[in-house]
């Protein structure tokens, strides 16, 4: 497929391809990761040659509250009304007239959207899905990789930072 713009695709992958490389260190968070390549950086390290590989993925869904019908309908007047004031807020730009009609007018209409948005979905679940949750992509263990042509030098800067 062409780009209309005839901007080039040059330098960019088509497709995904797994990492490929020497494994110079391994560690059980990302944080722990990014810090030894952060460490190969300050230390001059062609860090282009370095990939940060997240092994045994897991999805991991943390549940944060109980929902009912109150926090739903609740929860739709908050955002709808945020919405409403900023709608409302730029149609009042349009207006001679002074801004409180516009605002109002969008609070009132954001607050329908918002409620009407929420209830909804929640009403469909039919008891089902009765909490809110958040999902995050979690590995096992993090490995830095490198290319062989330099893994020897990362492994002993790596070899360092433990120490």
């Amino acid at each position: 497929m062409t780009n209309p713009l005839g901007s080039s695709n040059r330098g960019r992958q088509s497709l995904p391809t797994p990492p490929s490389g020497w494994p110079v260190g391994s560690y059980q968070t990302y944080a722990e990761a990014q810090r030894a390549v952060d460490y190969l950086a300050d230390n001059q390290f062609p860090v282009q040659n370095v990939t940060i590989v997240g092994v045994d993925l897991m999805q991991v869904e943390r549940v944060l509250y109980r929902l009912n019908w109150g926090k739903v309908i609740g929860g739709g007047v908050v955002s709808g009304a945020w919405l409403g004031l900023f709608l409302g807020l730029l149609l009042s730009l349009f207006t001679t007239n002074g801004m409180a009609g516009p605002l109002l007018v969008g609070l009132v209409g954001g607050i329908i959207f918002g409620v009407i948005s929420t209830t909804i979905p929640y009403a469909a679940t039919r008891g089902q899905r009765d909490f809110a949750s958040t999902m995050q992509l979690v590995a096992g263990r993090y490995d830095v990789l490198c290319d062989p042509k330099a893994a020897e030098q990362a492994r002993d800067m790596l070899a360092r930072l433990a120490i």
